[in-house]
């Protein structure tokens, strides 16, 4: 055997050797192939790692790590940012496991995937900020000692701010271009629910000058009757210049 080929089997022999990796050590095939998963997973190579998480359910479908998998592969989406299929993969496994002993993550996963479908501005569609809330608080209800529970509420909070942040900016837009009764019926329903004081003022006061415009005198009273109890003397004097405006031109 000549120097070339001696040289040609010792190349072939390494890429062999250097191709294959070594599996981690298991009790069962499960085991390992669940090992694998996590290890592929953890080097962002997501296809193979389903693969694997597959083979787990399909041939092992009563092992140990069978739920697990099914898991983990909703965890997959969610670190692709695949939020919306995460979401639906999570609520699945909760749907199918009820007793999963760490219910708690699933809720706090189900509400993160929603929680990231949020726009980065308030002008868009909310809508997956109230079932962000709504799994934030279920997370809060049924699992508040968990670590999981501080995050909720902040994020709560901010999904609300985003909210009230849209209801503001459409009632200003009927206000804007003269629609004083849809803008009154909006500004009346987000008073009581208004955290901001300047913002929960302007709202008593553009009710007002709504019903001013509208010319009812009728509801510009009635409001004015029922907002003057909550302000402090400021803030009744701001209000009352508006109701005598309307009282006096009607």
């Amino acid at each position: 055997m000549n120097n070339f080929h001696i040289i040609v089997i010792t190349l072939i022999m390494f890429l062999v050797t250097s191709c294959s990796t070594k599996r981690p050590s298991g009790n069962t095939e499960a085991e390992i192939l669940f090992k694998e998963a996590n290890q592929l997973i953890e080097k962002g190579r997501f296809i193979l790692a389903n693969e694997k998480l597959n083979s787990i359910r399909s041939q092992f479908p009563y092992s140990f790590y069978a739920t697990p998998a099914e898991l983990l592969q909703a965890d997959i989406l969610f670190r692709q940012e695949n939020y919306v299929e995460a979401a639906a993969s999570y609520m699945v496994f909760k749907d199918f496991h009820p007793k999963y002993k760490d219910m708690a993550y699933v809720v706090q996963r189900i509400a993160d995937s929603y929680f990231y479908q949020l726009p980065s501005t308030f002008d868009r569609d909310l809508s997956p900020g109230i079932e962000a809330m709504k799994y934030y608080d279920l997370l809060i209800k049924n699992y508040g000692v968990t670590q999981y529970a501080a995050e909720a509420k902040e994020r709560i909070t901010k999904v609300e701010s985003m909210l009230e942040s849209k209801e503001i900016y459409i009632a200003d837009f009927y206000f804007r271009t003269e629609d004083f009764s849809a803008s009154r019926t909006r500004y009346a329903e987000m008073i009581p629910i208004l955290k901001n004081h300047n913002d929960k003022l302007k709202a008593m006061e553009r009710v007002l000058i709504s019903s001013l415009k509208l010319k009812d005198l009728t509801n510009c009273e009635k409001y004015f009757n029922q907002y003057i109890k909550t302000l402090n003397k400021d803030d009744k004097q701001s209000l009352t210049k508006h109701y005598e405006a309307c009282s006096q031109q009607l």
